[in-house]
């Protein structure tokens, strides 16, 4: 299913399409269904998300993909992941393309919660959007990608970060990380990360070590594609190099695909082989020979 993408040709911003227009395979019109809540009544926060599916007369249900923006854990918000979320609506994939709380008012793992909580919404709700709860993936990028490797990572084992909301059934089949802070312990300490933890290195490394990706590797993990720029000076490339050789060593499926002389913005703005490369990699993860 290989598929040249542009995250900002405005070819991506497609119209909802109807009536016997409405195509039978890929590239598909797409329909956005826009600010549905998934958060429970009681939750500290009100979050919204942005369901992205293909408009299709296709008799079939299509696999999933839950999307986490950026921004260091305190701002941006699922804007930022429209035209991503368009793209993979495009290619057969239902997109839940979530907001969760902000650091430093809330402080980890609230933002692990969140996505525990959209990902059993997006399972339990996403058949009204012909979701296959079944075949559900992750993706983010920068702390997003932080995020959903932690959900991809713990989902699967047993930890204190699936009480009360986690569990296996919420492991996502495959995970695609772009700028991916994978290791903590690389940072020493930081503004964003002391705000996030709610402690300093200094003070708390062993925090610091089970909030990273690195430190929950395993197994039975679900396969990972990562993408990284070589130039990124924010989240340094060596981080993805070292989750991958991690995973390797446990025997878990990874790709790594370098963004060569692109920084941590650029890397996120102009990624289409790797964009290409990930769908591809969810395609055949997800889907197995079945198609989009």
């Amino acid at each position: 299913m290989r598929i040249a993408i542009g995250l900002l040709a405005p070819f991506l911003l497609v119209a909802c399409a109807s009536g016997p227009g409405i195509p039978d395979e890929p590239p598909y019109a797409v329909g956005v269904a826009r600010a549905i809540l998934f958060t429970p009544d009681d939750w500290p926060e009100t979050l919204r998300a942005d369901i992205h599916y293909p408009e299709t007369k296709a008799e079939k249900q299509h696999a999933g993909v839950l999307m986490v923006h950026g921004g260091g854990w305190e701002y941006r918000s699922r804007a930022d992941m429209s035209d991503t979320a368009n793209a993979l609506a495009r290619q057969g994939f239902v997109v839940m393309n979530i907001d969760h709380r902000f650091a430093p008012e809330y402080q980890f793992p609230a933002q692990l919660h969140d996505l525990q909580v959209a990902m059993r919404w997006f399972r339990e709700n996403g058949g009204d959007y012909d979701l296959d709860p079944e075949r559900v993936g992750a993706w983010g990028f920068s702390s997003g990608a932080h995020l959903v490797s932690m959900l991809g990572l713990v989902s699967g084992k047993e930890s204190p970060l699936n009480e009360p909301w986690g569990g296996a059934e919420l492991e996502p089949g495959a995970v695609v990380a772009g700028g991916l802070p994978a290791d903590f312990d690389k940072f020493e300490g930081g503004r964003r990360l002391e705000q996030l933890l709610g402690v300093t290195y200094e003070a708390n490394p062993e925090a610091h070590r089970e909030a990273s990706p690195i430190h929950h590797v395993h197994e039975s993990a679900p396969p990972f594609f990562l993408f990284h720029g070589t130039w990124d000076a924010l989240v340094p490339i060596d981080h993805a190099e070292d989750f991958a050789q991690a995973l390797r060593a446990k025997d878990v499926d990874v790709r790594l695909y370098r963004l060569w002389l692109r920084g941590h913005v650029l890397s996120f703005l102009f990624n289409d082989g790797a964009t290409a490369e990930a769908v591809d990699f969810l395609d055949a993860s997800l889907n197995g020979d079945s198609g989009g």
